[in-house]
């Protein structure tokens, strides 16, 4: 598997990580399903893995998807001391909505609560602020970050549907290493507002999340003929066309592909092999 530096960090992870989300909300799998994907990541070389204290089915199933990681990462047989776990905070789910808490005592707790989930064991390797909150300036929400840092319970720190001015803001207050916001063929904001200009050049990772459009549009990558058409040329799925494309906007990109399934995952490792041309991005910028 290709790696990348995770920003200005030193540590290198994966080129295609792993989005866990599909496997703690509605319609998720089995456990032990679950458990299947992830270590067939992990046997693919896979070793950055996104998740959120959110990803669960409701606000009494908070944590479900890190609890989920962790043990999956205890009960493989392989070496998990290179693998990267980054979680967030900061989105309520009461009745399986989302809704944004940015309330500084939340992000302290939740905090703490997604240290345990994740084993207790040693400090965070990435925690994000998943969506700013307007009730709350980004400096008093990442204050008890910043505490977290410094108590060792978080090692780097990340932002998530933020603008180039909000991340600014939050790295007058912490360190910053990498920015999540949606990214996808019909949701291509971060290529005209800044941000994925600014995190090249500040060498921040960009994690686009929602690569294929989000369940109720990746079904519809078929129906892009510049996407199946190359698809089809190339020999692999839409979603590979798809991881490449991204991966061609910049260096700073590291997709995070969700799955559910064993062949999912595998398919995405699999985008590290598919190059596009320049002319061929073009072709998919028309399209999209």
């Amino acid at each position: 598997m290709e790696t990348k530096q995770l920003g200005n960090t030193g540590v290198f992870v994966s080129a295609i990580a792993l989005g866990g989300m599909p496997m703690s909300i509605s319609h998720r799998p089995s456990e032990s399903q679950s458990v299947a994907v992830i270590h067939r990541a992990l046997d693919l070389g896979i070793t950055f893995i996104d998740t959120a204290d959110s990803y669960c089915l409701d606000e009494s199933d908070k944590h479900h998807n890190e609890r989920l990681i962790h043990k999956a990462l205890i009960s493989y047989h392989g070496d998990v001391s290179q693998v990267v776990v980054a979680t967030k905070g900061g989105l309520m789910r009461p009745n399986g909505s989302w809704t944004r808490n940015g309330n500084p005592e939340h992000l302290r707790q939740t905090i703490r609560e997604s240290f345990a989930a994740l084993g207790g064991e040693k400090p965070i390797d990435v925690w994000q602020y998943h969506a700013p909150d307007p009730q709350y300036t980004i400096a008093e929400s990442l204050a008890p970050v910043k505490e977290a840092v410094d108590a060792g319970l978080i090692r780097f720190v990340g932002v998530s549907n933020f603008s180039v001015e909000q991340i600014k803001q939050a790295r007058d207050v912490v360190d910053i290493v990498s920015v999540q916001n949606q990214y996808s063929p019909w949701e291509r904001q971060p290529e005209f507002d800044g941000v994925l200009n600014y995190c090249q050049q500040e060498h921040l990772t960009f994690l686009p999340w929602s690569p294929f459009g989000g369940s109720r549009r990746h079904q519809n990558l078929q129906e892009i003929p510049a996407i199946a058409q190359l698809a089809k040329a190339k020999g692999v799925s839409v979603y590979n066309i798809v991881l490449a494309w991204l991966r061609s906007k910049s260096p700073a990109i590291l997709p995070i592909p969700g799955a559910s399934k064993i062949s999912s995952v595998e398919d995405s490792a699999h985008a590290v092999n598919v190059t596009i041309s320049e002319s061929e991005v073009q072709q998919i910028d028309r399209a999209t």
